[in-house]
């Protein structure tokens, strides 16, 4: 099994520095390096399919899972393009290359495209080891549960992120704070969706192998949303710029869904 994770896992890296390299010209070309933003799950689904050519199908979960994480990444790379569409370049990278100047275009390719790159490859780890190990071949109830927890991070994802929409699209709603729906139960439903389905990859990878580093890739991704580029992110704008925003952190569940309190 080791011969094969490291058979898929260079190839792997490769491929995620070279579509990394690939959108970074791009956003030379645009001046905008927030279109990384959109093709960061679609470099998911790159990995996901690139890891199942190149081993023999010998089980229904190694074609199940890079169906389901195309299924995913579709829409969220589809949903952040129609999101981002007009708005210019991300405030964060706007705030980078004011700092770094004439220098940015080509620090870019490594502190955001390359990293990026190097931390979707890492991630993905649950979709190599499905690949790497076909025992079980019939499915377990690990396999169950990863299909039930991508199910429900799929939903909360999905519809978190069309009920914001909406909410947002009604100018009535202009500086108020989103509360209705997912969002009364938690205040990030698309984040906690986000990483419950990649614990559901997770434990696709865990029915092929005992080892608990298959789940490096779920650990790291919810890492990510909580504490770097998701809620503690978010959460610090929101709080500067909404002064309600403070009433809805005091009764609502920060990631996880829960009755509002009070």
């Amino acid at each position: 099994m080791l011969a094969a994770i490291t058979e898929l896992a260079l190839p792997g890296l490769v491929a995620a520095l070279g579509l990394t390299t690939l959108i970074w010209l791009g956003s030379l070309l645009k001046r905008d390096a927030s279109i990384v933003d959109v093709f960061w799950s679609l470099g998911f689904v790159m990995l996901a399919w690139l890891y199942r050519s190149r081993v023999p199908v010998e089980s229904f979960r190694q074609t199940l899972v890079p169906v389901l994480v195309t299924i995913w990444g579709l829409r969220l790379s589809l949903y952040i393009l129609w999101r981002n569409w007009g708005h210019g370049e991300d405030p964060r990278y706007a705030a980078m290359r004011e700092k770094y100047g004439r220098s940015f275009p080509l620090l870019s390719l490594v502190i955001v495209f390359w990293l990026q790159g190097a931390l979707f490859w890492l991630v993905a780890m649950p979709l190599l080891q499905v690949q790497a190990s076909t025992a079980p071949a019939s499915w377990t109830w690990l396999d169950v549960l990863g299909l039930a927890l991508f199910a429900i991070g799929f939903f909360f994802e999905s519809v978190g992120d069309l009920q914001l929409a909406r909410f947002k699209a009604d100018p009535a709603n202009k500086g108020k704070v989103m509360d209705r729906g997912l969002w009364r139960y938690t205040r990030h439903p698309n984040y906690f969706g986000d990483a419950t389905l990649w614990w559901g990859f997770g434990c696709f990878a865990l029915a092929t192998s005992a080892s608990l580093w298959t789940l490096v890739g779920p650990v790291l991704m919810t890492f990510l949303i909580i504490k770097v580029s998701g809620v503690a992110l978010l959460e610090k704008g929101l709080g500067a710029t909404k002064p309600k925003y403070r009433d809805y952190v005091r009764r609502t569940s920060a990631f996880f869904p829960w009755p509002p309190r009070g």
